[in-house]
């Protein structure tokens, strides 16, 4: 059942601690009181780094039994699938078709991490390019770090945090995870049900705050070997600091853009972009921000555009028709409205939307937003989508990389000539073509370039972050 009406305390080796002050977790919609939840304090954090650090050396089992427990909780997952996400739709504001796609999405990254953890191992090395050294056999074996913190965002309290915890879990490492204090009930949840399945408990424990403190005491202990964390850039370039010589994966801000060619598919693209630009509200590091269009389609797809949103309602997540649910917080709402309200004042002119309602702020269509705009500059993370029409491809790509970030860009054209010069322009960590910046498989590699971090999430490719490579030789 959800754990709603009570009191959410830290989670560790299996059993819940009491802690330090209480700050509650709301339903974003109805604004009630979901539960309490307890603050991880220095004694939670202490036992639950002591008890990682034991386990991490006395309880990590063998790879095959990693892919049992991981494999038993997808099954789980998939069994619960409802409950999981009526949590996030009352915690995060989900509409009822977002919180379905988390669930189902968790439930083949827990999947591909258990296929991961029977297949990790290492390369031979080819010593035969050495002269003299042709007899020497070489191969390396990939070994886990120890414990690993995991930092998590509100807008994925599921999947995101399975995307941490599954590849470290896999890797053979204990986990210390920190989840949004938005979304705490979610992780508390599949915590409970990976020991279900067979996660050693000594391997997880799950610390919670709302201020950061039980964050910056985690980030303090040298005992931790490595952390990954989605959030803000500016947040990241502290973990970055207080991480020190210690690895950190870190998937930052945003500001993704989408470039429409004249030749593009409009069939296609027009639905791609509305649910990039709107799904989860716009709180999706991802969420298409800027979207170029040339200038001889412009018209055609802004008219296009502006009738999709149109038929997206936004309002109560529970509903079923809902297709943009609440905000985070009114507070995120207002941030949004102001933002809009600033553009429109220095001429940017509103096509659909710009409207709030509580935590609920209406998907919007801006048009002729001047440079300098908040909306344009700065990481919206709200239901907010700027068109740009442009008159050369270079334009676009040069735009595009004018962002201090570069996370994901999508390009629609039927032109490949076109498309694979410029992808290898476009400085993204990933450049999609005929999809939107939104676009993510759970088995690809996802991570970022500049301002938006570096290390990689997907299964395969995290589980190499989380382990240590050592050479081994032998000389006959």
């Amino acid at each position: 059942m959800m754990p709603c009406g009570g009191t959410i305390r830290s989670f560790i080796a299996g059993a819940f601690h009491g802690g330090g002050g209480v700050f509650p977790v709301l339903d974003k919609y109805r604004g009630t009181i979901l539960a309490d939840v307890e603050t991880a304090d220095a004694a939670n954090v202490d036992l639950a780094i002591a008890t990682a650090e034991r386990a991490s050396r006395t309880d990590v089992p063998p790879p095959s039994r990693r892919f049992e427990f991981l494999a038993k909780a997808a099954r789980f997952l998939a069994d619960r699938r409802d409950v999981f996400a009526e949590t996030m739709i009352a915690e995060a504001g989900f509409t009822r078709a977002d919180a379905a796609n988390e669930v189902d999405r968790a439930v083949l990254t827990l999947s591909l991490c258990a296929e991961e953890a029977r297949r990790l191992v290492g390369e031979v090395v080819a010593f035969g390019a050495s002269p003299g050294q042709e007899n020497r056999i070489g191969f390396t074996i990939r070994s886990p770090i120890g414990i690993v913190c995991a930092i998590t965002p509100f807008n994925s309290p599921l999947n995101v945090v399975l995307h941490k915890i599954g590849p470290a879990f896999a890797a053979g490492n204990a986990v210390i995870l920190k989840p949004s204090g938005f979304t705490p009930l979610s992780a508390v949840m599949i915590a409970e049900l990976l020991v279900e399945a067979g996660l050693p408990a000594g391997l997880l424990a799950v610390l919670h705050d709302a201020d950061g403190e039980a964050a910056r005491l985690l980030l303090a202990d040298q005992r931790i070997g490595f952390y990954t964390f989605t959030g803000s850039t500016r947040t990241g370039r502290l973990i970055q600091a207080a991480a020190g010589l210690r690895r950190t994966q870190l998937e930052l801000g945003s500001i993704a853009s989408t470039i429409v060619c004249r030749d593009a598919d409009l069939g296609r693209a027009i639905p791609k972009i509305a649910n990039a630009a709107f799904r989860k509200a716009g709180q999706v590091c991802t969420s298409v921000q800027r979207l170029y269009v040339e200038r001889p389609r412009y018209e055609e797809v802004l008219s296009a555009l502006v009738s999709q949103t149109q038929a997206m309602p936004a309002g109560d997540p529970r509903a079923v028709e809902t297709r943009v649910g609440p905000m985070i917080s009114e507070a995120a709402a207002r941030r949004i409205e102001a933002w809009v309200e600033e553009a429109r004042a220095a001429g940017a002119c509103s096509r659909c939307g710009g409207f709030r309602q509580d935590a609920v702020y209406a998907p919007t269509i801006l048009t002729e937003v001047p440079p300098g705009a908040k909306v344009l500059e700065q990481e919206v993370f709200g239901p907010v989508l700027s068109v740009i029409p442009f008159d050369h491809l270079d334009e676009a790509i040069n735009a595009a990389n004018a962002s201090p970030y570069g996370l994901l860009v999508g390009l629609f054209t039927r032109d490949l000539s076109a498309a694979l010069p410029a992808a290898a322009r476009l400085r993204f960590g990933s450049v999609h073509i005929n999809e939107t910046s939104s676009a993510r498989a759970d088995g690809m590699p996802f991570g970022g370039v500049k301002d938006s971090g570096f290390g990689h999430e997907g299964p395969r490719y995290a589980i190499r972050e989380y382990t240590e490579e050592r050479l081994i030789t032998l000389n006959p």
